[in-house]
C-alpha cells in the first residue's frame, strides 16, 4: 500500500510518469536490491519538484519535523514501518528516548513531537521525550493547540561512567534525535557506547553538507537511470558549490557569480535539448542550511554580484545565528503543483524504506 498525493492532472499522462507506471515492476526491484546493500535512514523526509519535464529531490531531511501535517489516514503505515525499523535495530526493544529540537513555543513543532511520539507508542514501546533545554529541570508538561499534552524531562547520564543517556528511572535501549544538531553536539550526546542513536551523530548539521549529499544522491540518480534508460538529468537537480564566502564582508562573489553562471549555462543547453522554453533559475542555499534560512533565487549571475544589505543579512545567517560561509548553487526546478493558486511541492516522508506518507 503506497499513499498517493493529491496533486492534480491537468492533460495527458507526461512522458516522464508514463516511464514510471510503464515500468514500477523493474522500479521496485530495483530498489529492493538497493536496500540489501544499503541501510536507509530510520526516517526522512523529501521535498520534490515536479516540472512536468522532470521530477527531483531538492531538498532531504534526516531529522524529519512536519508528522504532525500527515493525513491521520497513513497512521498505520507509520506504525508499521517504525515497527519493522525498530526490530532490525533493537528486536528486544522496550524504552525508546525521543530528543527534540530545542522549542517550547513553536506549537506547530511540539505537534509534530507528539505525533511521532504516538506512532512510537503504538509500535509497543515505552517512549519518552528528553530534553536538551537547560531550563527543563524537572518534568515539564505542555498544553498544545490541538488538546495534546506533552511531557519534556531533563536528560541525564546513567550507569557506570554515565555511558548511557536517559531520563529518571528510564533507561532506554534506542535514542531517536529529533535535533539536527546545527550548533554543535551537545556534552550529553557525546561518548555514548552502549545504545543505539539514530539518526547518527555525523548526521547532524554541524558535520553534513548538502552539497555531499547530492554528490551522492547522483550516483544513486545515474544507476536508477541506467537502469530504466533515462536522462539521469530528468530526475537530478544539477548543482555547484562555492566553498569561501562571507556575505557581510562581499567576499567569494566572483566565485558565487561564476559557478552561477556556469550552472545556467549548462542548464540552458538542457532546456534547448528538451525544447523547453521557460527561463532557467538557480537556488542559492547555505550548504550546512535548514529551516529554509538562508535561501534565494536567481536568473542571472549579475543578481549576486552587489547584493543589498537586506539581502545579504538574509543569506548570511541560519539557524541558531551561524554564518554561512559555504553554499551550494542549485539547479532550480519550476513546478507544476498548486495549492490556491500559490506554489507548492509536495513533501514525501518516509519511515525505513517505506513511503509512509506526504502533504
Amino acid at each position: 500500500m503506497v499513499p498517493h498525493l493529491k496533486t492534480a492532472l491537468t492533460g495527458p499522462l507526461l512522458e516522464l510518469e508514463k516511464r514510471f507506471l510503464d515500468n514500477d515492476t523493474v522500479i521496485e526491484q530495483w530498489l529492493r536490491g538497493a536496500w540489501l546493500e544499503h541501510t536507509p535512514p530510520f526516517y526522512a523526509s523529501v521535498d520534490l519538484r515536479n516540472a512536468g519535464f522532470k521530477l527531483a529531490p531538492v531538498d532531504t531531511n534526516l531529522f524529519p519535523g512536519g508528522f504532525n501535517n500527515l493525513n491521520p489516514a497513513f497512521l498505520p503505515l507509520c506504525v508499521q514501518a517504525a515497527m519493522s525499523a525498530v526490530e532490525k535495530i533493537c528486536p528486544e526493544a522496550k524504552n525508546l528516548l525521543l530528543v527534540p529540537e530545542n522549542h517550547t513555543r513553536n506549537q506547530f513543532y511540539l505537534q509534530n513531537v507528539a505525533r511521532l511520539a504516538n506512532i512510537l507508542h503504538y509500535t509497543g514501546l515505552n517512549v519518552r521525550i528528553g530534553s536538551l533545554l537547560p531550563e527543563i529541570t524537572a518534568p515539564t508538561t505542555l498544553d498544545l493547540p490541538d488538546g495534546q499534552k506533552l511531557t519534556l524531562e531533563p536528560l541525564k547520564r546513567l550507569g557506570e561512567g554515565g555511558r548511557r543517556l536517559g531520563l529518571d528511572g528510564f533507561d532506554p535501549c534506542m535514542v531517536l534525535l529529533n535535533n539536527d544538531l546545527s550548533g554543535g553536539v551537545p556534552e550529553l550526546l557525546q561518548g555514548l557506547h552502549e545504545q543505539f542513536v539514530l539518526p547518527p551523530l555525523h548526521a547532524g548539521w554541524h558535520v553534513r553538507r548538502k552539497s555531499a549529499h547530492f554528490a551522492a544522491y547522483q550516483d544513486v540518480a545515474n544507476a536508477f537511470a541506467g537502469h530504466l534508460d533515462i536522462d539521469p538529468w530528468l530526475i537530478n537537480p544539477d548543482f555547484a558549490v562555492c566553498g569561501k564566502i562571507n556575505f557581510h564582508e562581499r567576499t567569494g562573489e566572483e566565485c558565487l557569480a561564476a559557478n552561477v553562471d556556469t550552472l545556467l549555462y549548462r542548464m540552458r543547453q538542457k532546456y534547448q535539448e528538451y525544447g523547453i522554453t521557460e527561463k532557467p533559475f538557480v537556488i542559492v542555499k547555505a550548504d550546512a542550511g535548514t529551516y529554509g534560512m538562508g535561501i534565494m533565487t536567481v536568473y542571472d549571475a549579475a543578481e549576486v554580484k552587489g547584493l543589498s544589505r537586506r539581502q545579504r543579512n538574509k543569506m548570511a545567517v541560519v539557524k541558531e545565528g551561524l554564518q554561512v560561509t559555504e553554499v551550494m548553487i542549485q539547479e532550480g526546478v519550476p513546478t507544476y503543483d498548486t495549492v490556491d493558486e500559490g506554489t507548492a511541492e509536495p513533501v514525501v516522508y518516509m519511515i525505513d524504506r517505506y513511503v509512509v506518507g506526504g502533504f
